[in-house]
């Protein structure tokens, strides 16, 4: 994992935690965690996701780009804004 990528998944952890989930500090979100089975996110939370990913990062989120594919994990969110951003 590339600088970049890593400091991607930081943000995207960060902003889950803080803004999404709720949890304190203490709490271990694993980039490949499965965020929708488990719970942690709903599919409303998806639309908050969006506006943070195309606001952080400029990129356009389009229709076609809702997928579960692109938003299952932290991990996915950061494959999907490096591939947009490249």
């Amino acid at each position: 994992m590339t600088q970049e990528q890593r400091h991607i998944s930081s943000q995207l952890v960060e902003f889950l935690k803080s803004e999404i989930i709720g949890e304190g500090p203490e709490f271990d979100l694993q980039i490949d965690e499965d965020l929708l089975s488990s719970g942690l996110i709903t599919s409303m939370d998806i639309f908050r996701l969006i506006e943070f990913l195309e606001k952080e990062y400029e990129i356009k989120v389009e229709p076609t780009d809702m997928t579960i594919d692109n938003f299952i994990s932290v991990e996915a969110m950061e494959a999907f804004v490096s591939q947009k951003r490249a």
